[in-house]
């Protein structure tokens, strides 16, 4: 390090901006990453446009990273960067509203041409013209220098040059905020393995970032945030996807089935299905198939084979899988639907998130068709929620639909590996032998005989001698399976689904609440990826006094037993969704509990100042009445 001084800081907020080809994805991820080594609790935000490549230079084309790292619990992205590092003015244009009067922004003044300019609208350059007094402005010449850093490198063109100013931003960001960058310069060396001299330009760009921040005299002070506190263990940076995906495969270790999964490309999904493909050696196989339909059709033969089958997709192809995902409820076979929740409707916000498609989960179907769904909390907590699906559908026999979104997926966090030991056995028994007698006393088979606890039926792998029975979407006779047109048995038939379905609630535990004083009056219950701002905003709130309680739904149908009760328990309950309501109707209709639904569909998470503000307004109208009391 230099002689300059190094000022302690206890969190930070940093937004990474600029054009789509900048590379500004790769630049927060390697930032990510020398942070999440160095020990620091982090959350991201990773931003990017539909457009596969959007005009260069205009607002479509804007593509952004935000990381928050501290000493402590990180439980958002942060609502506001201290720091924004603009590469154009249409980086700047697009994110200059979201910054605090202060905030330090480092803007690459190369890119600040009158063509750039008038891509925007700015008639005269911002930083010209006066408008940004209120922010801390670097103004540093990215893209210049970093060709300057690189003269040495004559068999490279001035355009391969110039795509080195992200390496040179994170070298300086990586001095800025005392990063190590020996975890970037090992991956650049794995990266460009097989091109040396695009790899030494990298790194050459990399530590010219680094070294001037060193020596120039626009940055006078570096800064230094300490490691977070966490529980003791492995850690490692992961994604929502890919957190998943990695719980999938340890389910179905635990289950001894191989994993099989089906499907097709689609944003945000499409990274499970990449990172499966790539553990093959696990017992994972995968199928790229040619439309939404075939996915989930192989993923159901694959459990009607005996593997544990998997589909993923977002909205869009939710309804399209609507018509097989009925078929696995009729044949009561496992199968793990992952909808990674996207704006819609149709195809709406490819990259932006959502919590839109609960409804969908849970009623999207023809007839009576109930499935279990659940919902991860965090990016970390992808992986639990994959292993809890898996546990349901092969203990159940049941579709499960796990819901997680744009932001879970494509976020990240520090993770504490689990142990093989931690995580539940959730072996599962296939019929082997006959599990009746028929009329002339030869033994037989009743595919439809249920485990008394759970309502399972039997799951028989094809071709087991004496095992022989009929699959199809036509309605089951009760125990024995023949084609039944009869109208008590449908009745009967219907309401053993539902029954199934309810009955998962015994195994899931009771919906617990956060009430620190015990006294609370307001109760604020999120589901999914609400989670992480719901819990900052009461953070915030609880420190002005407010007495308020937090619960999360990780179990959406069914909920847990006590859910009734816990809502009864609270004058105000606040359920912040990122949609219009879904889940609060759902809770009006069953519990018949007044909630008050606070609700954004921005394709953006909530911000936790903005729910500190409504908690805070529901406290303050609360009456001064004792709940009990005001009951008589």
């Amino acid at each position: 390090m230099s002689a300059k001084l190094v000022q302690k800081l206890d969190r930070v907020v940093i937004r990474f901006a600029g054009d789509s080809g900048d590379g500004m994805q790769l630049t927060g991820d390697r930032f990510t990453s020398q942070t999440a080594l160095l020990g620091n609790d982090l959350s991201t935000l990773p931003n990017f446009p539909a457009e596969i490549r959007a005009p260069q230079g205009t607002l479509p084309g804007v593509s952004s990273f935000q990381l928050h790292f501290a000493d402590h619990n990180v439980l958002t992205p942060g609502d506001a960067p201290d720091v924004l590092v603009a590469m154009n003015p249409a980086a700047l244009k697009a994110n200059l509203r979201d910054l605090p009067r202060g905030a330090a922004i480092i803007v690459n003044t190369d890119e600040f041409t009158k063509r750039n300019l008038s891509k925007v609208g700015y008639a005269e350059s911002p930083l010209d013209d006066g408008s940004l007094t209120s922010y801390d402005v670097h103004p540093v010449a990215l893209t210049s220098i970093a060709v300057e850093a690189l003269a040495s490198f004559t068999d490279l063109t001035r355009k391969e040059k110039e795509r080195a100013k992200n390496m040179f931003a994170l070298g300086l960001l990586s001095w800025l905020y005392t990063r190590p960058m020996d975890g970037t310069e090992a991956f650049l060396k794995a990266k460009f393995a097989d091109k040396p001299e695009i790899l030494e330009a990298n790194l050459a760009a990399l530590r010219a970032g680094f070294n001037y921040g060193e020596t120039t005299e626009d940055f006078a002070v570096a800064y230094e945030v300490a490691p977070a506190t966490m529980p003791a263990g492995t850690y490692r940076n992961v994604t929502g996807n890919v957190a998943l995906s990695l719980g999938l495969v340890a389910a179905a270790h635990r289950a001894h089935l191989p994993l099989f999964l089906g499907s097709y490309p689609i944003t945000p999904a499409s990274d499970i299905l990449h990172t499966l493909a790539g553990l093959k050696r696990y017992g994972v196989a995968t199928m790229q198939a040619e439309d939404e339909i075939a996915g989930v059709g192989a993923a159901l033969g694959a459990s009607f084979g005996g593997a544990l089958g998997v589909t993923t997709t977002s909205g869009p192809g939710l309804a399209l899988k609507a018509e097989t995902i009925g078929l696995a409820v009729s044949l009561e076979l496992p199968l793990v639907v992952c909808d990674i929740q996207r704006g819609g409707p149709s195809t709406g916000l490819p990259t932006k998130t959502e919590q839109a498609d609960l409804l969908q989960a849970l009623f999207g179907r023809n007839g009576e068709s109930p499935v279990a769904v659940v919902a991860p909390a965090t990016p970390a907590d992808c992986f639990d929620i994959a292993v809890e699906a898996v546990r349901i559908a092969t203990t159940y026999r049941t579709p499960v639909i796990v819901l997680s979104d744009g932001y879970l997926a494509n976020g990240s966090e520090p993770w504490r590996l689990p142990r093989t030991a931690e995580l539940p056995d959730i072996a599962v028994e296939f019929a082997t032998e006959p599990n009746a007698v028929d009329d002339k006393g030869a033994p037989t088979f009743h595919p439809y005989l249920r485990d008394p606890e759970t309502l399972a039926r039997p799951w028989a792998i094809p071709g087991t001698p004496g095992l022989e029975h009929r699959v199809g979407g036509i309605e089951k006779a009760d125990v024995t399976g023949n084609i039944s047109y009869d109208p008590d048995n449908h009745d009967h038939m219907t309401r053993l689904r539902q029954a199934k379905i309810d009955g998962i609630a015994d195994t899931i535990g009771a919906l617990e609440v956060d009430d620190p004083t015990g006294d609370a009056d307001v109760l604020v219950l999120g589901w999914g990826s609400t989670y992480g701002p719901i819990a900052a905003g009461v953070r915030l709130a609880r420190a002005t006094g407010a007495r308020v309680a937090q619960a999360h739904l990780r179990h959406l149908n069914p909920f847990p037993a006590n859910t009734g009760e816990v809502l009864r328990s609270y004058q105000r309950v606040i359920v912040p969704e990122m949609n219009l309501g879904q889940l609060a109707m759902l809770l009006r209709a069953k519990y018949l509990v007044d909630i008050e639904s606070h609700t954004s569909v921005r394709g953006l998470p909530f911000q936790a100042g903005e729910l500190a503000d409504a908690i805070a307004a529901a406290v303050a109208s609360v009456s001064d009445v004792p709940l009990k009391e005001a009951a008589k």
